[in-house]
């Protein structure tokens, strides 16, 4: 089970990558606040990509609640800046955008996928070891 989760999360970041890193030079035209759009999908691109290799790399709480951060705010970015225009919000740019289009779609399946199989695996990930460990406290020392 640990491994399909570990596959889920990184192919869903991967997909997230993908359509970031493919959309960053058509954000370069988005105005408002100090940060460019293209860096801002490019940045997302990279931190995706990367947290895609952790994840499939350690199989640990903190790897795991790491992609849920990443995958469940991109998906959050992306629902709020559909339904909602509130402009440049601090040094990032108005991003919204009220349209919906295969690379979408195909971005927040990835990021949904991802951020679901990141939360499973963050509560099955200690799961076990603990059982163990409480196996082992109530049983006897000596017993096998």
């Amino acid at each position: 089970m640990g491994l399909i989760l570990r596959l889920l999360v990184a192919a869903g970041l991967a997909a997230d990558a993908y359509v970031h890193w493919v959309f960053a030079p058509d954000m370069a035209f988005v105005e408002g606040g100090a940060i460019g759009g293209d860096l801002l999908f490019r940045v997302q691109a990279a931190v995706a990509g990367v947290v895609a290799v952790v994840i499939l790399t350690y199989a640990t709480r903190w790897a795991y609640a790491l992609a849920f951060l990443v995958a469940a705010s991109a998906v959050g970015a992306l629902l709020f800046y559909y339904y909602v225009d509130v402009g440049a919000l601090g040094p990032l740019p108005a991003m919204y955008e009220p349209v919906w289009y295969t690379e979408k779609t195909i971005s927040v399946v990835g990021e949904g996928i991802a951020a679901l199989a990141a939360a499973a695996g963050f509560l099955l990930v200690g799961r076990g070891k603990r059982e163990d460990d409480e196996v082992l406290e109530r049983e006897p020392a000596g017993h096998i």
